[in-house]
């Protein structure tokens, strides 16, 4: 009753709220004594007086909003803290349907005006190059550009550069895989390690020379492997500008599947690597230069014709082990030829210079894993010197040129245009947009890496999830037991096992590895050291999460022998599907801790495998819980013996952590069956039997058949078992989704679909099994679902019938296995009856949206781009969006429609130098959600501008997607648990447009210790409020970009916060002793952190 009274206590103050703030605007117009009664027909001054009280109310307004957004918080935390009464039973209604009695608990969605504007756009800086409209107006007629085949001819007048002389900048470089062709170790041992090992000797011999470095993964390693003296000539090289290191990842990252997390997380490993190590100046720029020929290599990179260029590539010299295709051999340069070879190759120059808009050029000198013999180091460096000394000999050529880096380079490019170094310099255009999707030449488009090795590319984002998960529990416990004074105790070197995790995750981003391009055996290498990882940091996480859920942390005692947490789940190997601990109950309770990685409080349903359906699950305060109990399937008609699903709702602190306890004995109130039909199509097969769970065999018949939840009504196909159309609860009209798989092939001509390029041969044409598929259907109060068994896939689509996130969208995984499929891929498609007029959506690693648009004069394969985490398309009404937890391709080829490959199995090479097909298949589970929503009356769908938003359920649903809560039982040797508590970490969720995107311990000087610092890493979504939230079931506010850190965690002291840029290299302010910070919409803000 208590509760009651306060609830009902706190609602009667938002009321008053809201009428007394209304009643004061209305007050304050009408009594404005400056107001004419004149019917209406205001003066021309009068204008400015009512825009003046137009601000005022808006203003007023959002007083209005943040008042009542306190009260909220107030009572969210009254109703979270207080001990309700228990919650009430599902029920089974006559017409055959669950029913869960909504939660005694108010639910919130206040979202300020203020916080809508930026998705509407009219902000920044309005760009003179938009890609989709490029795009749109590029006739990509393919024709012969004579010696640079994909161009034009360049024709110029000698005279051109009598005003101001051509700066020419020849940039030596080095393009090292961290794995491809050999793995990471073999091209350490067998080549890289002697380009660097030469470049120090090299370099020093002459202070003219340069050259250009990348990939610090290699580079660190290089260095744990030379002495002292050795590495004080390295530091004097970045010092004095001859070395310089480009961009300093951990690796050159694929810019199509990888995702934004992992993408800043290699920057900060490869930055923080840099600024231990060589602790020289740093900067960042984002003014472009674009290289306009074929390649990066020597052939294409001075000039438009490849046959000349080659000549200058001086590792080609006769009697050496490459030779240039073009038949034409390099001369060494002597004093009798120098003026010839330097004539032409200045003809190059100038050429190429007339594509740009300055007269300073920058010429790459460089391949895949040049410059490992020191010959060629000689070969390169003595001949060029000797042409840019013929050149700078001649003030009659007007041509400076020299060795250099792309500092070199960009200073003059800064200097010859009169602008200050980071300034936009004049005349350059801003651009939006990117470069998806290319072909190097013809019709070949990259567009098949995309999907290439799925199996991979889902584990990828296991390992990123995992690593985000254990960096934040490992960074809570480590100051909560600094502040306990229990450090000691905790195990701090699992900091070792991050580092390791962070590099590993890092490696993986490489341009050959998530891309699903390398040799077979570089890919085991890869999946072995992603699954160690793996296993690692579920290590880190159950220590954290040990040491945070005691109630009492001087019982605390890291036993690395006996673990207190079992894992979720285990992996028999590195290519293998995981596979979930079953818990073993007995005499005694089992405790599960659950952790939540999420920044906002969950409600999510959790699923257990245990060892009996008899099971009683009771809440951390020994409340008995509503559960669903289901059998195991192994396959299509075959149940997994002593093994059961129990499936239990539950709330879970934002990056918290909870408890349950599990109990062998029949609840029968509380533990619910689910009910299973199996639809057979005439096959004869027999179905196991279990006497706990109501099974009904249905051996012919195909009538459509649907699932329901409170949000929606989901029709199914009774023949294939896929999705047909939804229907929401409110409407009485059905949205078409009709599923199908397809199949691609590809072509009979020599050039076919690999590893990187997709060229199919025409449409794809529907998957027909070889039988028609066996139906389960699933049903009970907290979750139904429908799998479809087919031959290479087994399809699964969920309906949780949960308020909130969970219950507004359909779970949808993929299990795929074309082991048998020669030349094919497999498709997902869904048509619908939006109508999206050839325009779709997808993301961009994650991080933002981009318009793309069906181009009928282009191929079928270029109209496919990444999907990291999402696309969708969408009308005047509805908005479906496809959730990824995997990077896989997409497209819309009609109206209404969305395809995603799911996997591909391909038997040759596509001759992009890999030299094998993609054969290596896994049997790869794909997950996704599917989520319909509906566009608030009146808002505008913004197809114009160039980028899109999700809505903020939509960002929700990409979150809880992938960033699944993880069960860690407590191990059956411990003690049961009356000493274990729930862990909340936050004082209050961060506003829900805000994601923490990591917490991460940074490295003290000693290399493998921790310091007391840490990065806080925020970002602040961009998000369209034009799509409706009611009656979403969760709470969500917003705060116009400013968050309170200071009273943020709970039990903790922020005693040092300093705004830093985005991998920490320099401070941008000064330590401070606010703690309140401000971010803008699509901004990511990193903070340097210390908590006490």
């Amino acid at each position: 009753m208590k509760l009651k009274k306060q609830v009902t206590v706190c609602g009667a103050a938002i009321f008053c709220v809201a009428v007394f703030s209304l009643y004061l605007m209305l007050d304050r117009v009408q009594h404005d004594p400056t107001r004419h009664q004149n019917g209406g027909n205001f003066p021309r001054s009068q204008i400015s007086v009512l825009q003046n009280r137009i601000e005022q109310l808006e203003q007023l307004l959002e007083e209005n909003h943040e008042i009542i957004s306190h009260i909220k918080d107030s009572v969210l935390e009254l109703t979270a803290n207080a001990e309700g009464p228990p919650a009430m039973l599902p029920y089974y209604t006559v017409n055959g349907s669950w029913v869960v009695p909504p939660e005694p608990r108010p639910s919130f969605f206040s979202i300020s005006p203020q916080d809508c504007q930026f998705a509407l756009g009219g902000r920044g800086q309005k760009p003179e190059l938009q890609m989709l409209t490029v795009s749109e107006e590029l006739p990509f007629d393919n024709v012969d550009g004579g010696v640079w085949r994909q161009g034009f001819d360049i024709s110029y007048d000698p005279h051109d550069w009598d005003a101001e002389d051509l700066q020419v900048f020849v940039v030596p470089h080095s393009h090292n895989d961290p794995g491809w062709i050999k793995t990471f170790d073999k091209y350490y041992t067998e080549q890289t390690q002697h380009i660097l090992n030469s470049m120090v000797s090299k370099l020093q011999e002459d202070p003219r020379r340069r050259f250009l470095w990348a990939e610090v993964s290699f580079f660190a390693k290089w260095w744990d492997n030379i002495n002292a003296q050795k590495r004080a000539a390295v530091r004097r090289l970045v010092g004095n500008g001859q070395l310089e290191i480009a961009t300093g990842g951990w690796v050159m990252p694929d810019e199509a599947n990888s995702h934004y997390f992992a993408l800043i997380d290699q920057l900060i490993e490869g930055h923080q690597w840099l600024e231990r190590n060589l602790d020289s100046d740093s900067s960042t720029d984002i003014f472009c230069h674009m290289m306009p020929f074929y390649s990066y290599d020597i052939p294409h990179t001075c000039g438009p014709d490849p046959k000349i260029c080659c000549q200058f590539d001086f590792k080609r010299l006769p009697g050496g082990r490459i030779n240039c295709p073009w038949k034409v051999p390099p001369r060494a340069i002597t004093e009798a030829n120098v003026a010839e070879r330097a004539a032409l190759l200045l003809d190059q120059y100038r050429k190429k210079s007339r594509l740009f808009r300055s007269n300073v050029l920058l010429v790459p000198l460089g391949d895949d894993f040049r410059y490992d013999k020191p010959q060629e180091w000689d070969a390169q460096f003595f001949n060029y010197q000797r042409l840019f000394d013929f050149f700078n000999s001649r003030p009659n050529l007007h041509v400076q040129a020299q060795f250099g880096t792309l500092s070199d380079y960009f200073d003059a490019l800064y200097k010859r245009t009169g602008v200050e170094p980071g300034a936009r310099p004049p005349g350059f255009p801003v651009l939006s947009g990117d470069f998806f999707s290319y072909a190097d030449r013809e019709d070949h488009y990259w567009t098949g890496y995309y999907t290439s090795r799925p199996f991979y590319k889902s584990l990828d984002r296991v390992l990123e999830a995992h690593l985000r998960g254990a960096e934040v529990l490992y960074s809570l416990a480590a100051a909560h037991s600094r502040h306990s004074g229990l450090a000691g105790r905790y195990p701090l070197s699992d900091f070792t096992l991050l580092t390791e995790a962070r590099r590993t995750l890092g490696l993986f981003q490489h341009h050959d590895a998530i891309t699903g391009t390398a040799k077979e055996a570089v890919v085991v290498d890869y999946g072995v050291r992603l699954l160690r990882s793996l296993v690692n940091l579920k290590q880190v996480i159950i220590h954290a999460a040990h040491y945070l859920v005691l109630g009492d942390k001087e019982t605390y005692h890291f036993d690395p022998e006996a673990p207190f947490l079992q894992v979720d789940d285990t992996r028999l190997s590195h290519d293998a599907l995981p596979e979930r601990t079953v818990i073993q109950l007995d005499s005694l309770p089992r405790f599960v801790v659950l952790f939540n990685p999420l920044e906002q409080e969950r409600f999510s349903m959790v699923s257990l495998l245990v060892n009996s359906p008899r099971v009683r699950v009771l809440s951390e305060e020994g409340q008995p819980l509503a559960v669903q109990i289901s059998a195991h399937w192994s396959s299509a008609t075959e149940v997994v013996p002593d093994v059961y699903q129990v499936s239990v709702p539950v709330r879970l602190p934002a990056l918290g952590l909870g408890v349950l306890q599990l109990q062998l004995g029949l609840d029968g109130h509380r533990t619910l069956p689910s009910s299973v039909r199996v639809y057979l199509h005439g096959r004869q097969l027999s179905v196991s039997r279990h006497e706990a769970f109501p099974l009904r065999v249905i051996d012919s018949g195909s009538s459509d058949f649907a699932l329901s939840n409170r949000y929606m009504q989901v029709w199914f196909s009774g023949l294939t078992g896929l999705l047909k159309s939804i229907r929401r609860v409110d409407e009485e009209q059905e949205q078409q989704v009709d599923m199908e798989f397809l199949v691609y092939g590809t072509r009979t001509s020599k050039d076919k679909s690999g590893a990187y390029l997709f060229l199919p041969d025409g449409e794809a044409k529907p998957y027909v099994p070889k039988e028609p598929p066996v139906l389960h259907v699933t049903e009970g109060p907290f979750f139904s679902e429908v799998v479809a068994y087919y031959e290479h896939v087994h399809q699964v689509v969920r309906l949780y019938n949960l308020p909130g996130v969970e219950g507004l969208s359909l779970d949808i995984s993929s299990l795929v296995d074309i082991r048998d499929y020669v030349n094919k891929e497999l498709a997902l498609r869904i048509h619908t009856d939006i109508d999206s007029q050839g325009i779709f959506f997808t993301d961009l690693n994650g991080f933002q949206v981009q318009p793309r648009r069906y181009l009928k004069k282009l191929p079928l394969q270029a109209n496919f781009y990444p999907m990291p985490v999402m696309a969708y398309i969408q009308d005047a009404h509805k908005r479906l969006t496809l959730h990824t937890a995997q990077a896989l391709g997409v497209s819309s080829l009609k109206d209404g429609q969305l395809e995603v490959i799911l996997d591909r199995r391909l038997m040759q090479d596509d001759n992009r130098g890999l030299g094998q097909g993609l054969k290596d298949n896994k049997r790869t589970c794909n997950r996704f959600r599917l989520l319909l929503e509906r566009r608030t009356v009146g808002s505008e769908v913004q197809d114009s501008h160039s980028t899109s938003y999700p809505s903020l359920l939509s960002h929700l649903t990409s979150m809880y997607l992938n960033t699944p809560a993880l069960a860690l039982p407590v191990a059956r040797t411990q003690l049961p648990g009356p000493g274990l508590r729930s862990f909340h970490p936050l004082a209050s969720s961060l506003p829900c447009d805000f994601h923490l995107l990591n917490l991460r311990t940074l490295q003290a000087e000693e290399d493998t210790l921790p310091s007391v610092e840490m990065a806080l890493i925020l970002h602040r979504k961009g998000f369209d409020c034009g799509l409706e939230a009611k009656n979403l079931g969760f709470n969500c506010t917003t705060s116009q970009g400013k968050v309170a850190l200071g009273s943020l965690f709970h039990g903790l002291d922020v005693v040092f916060l300093q705004p830093t840029s985005l991998t920490l290299l320099y401070p941008l302010a000064s330590p401070s002793n606010s703690t309140d910070v401000y971010l803008e919409p699509m901004e990511i803000a990193t903070f340097r952190l210390r908590l006490g």
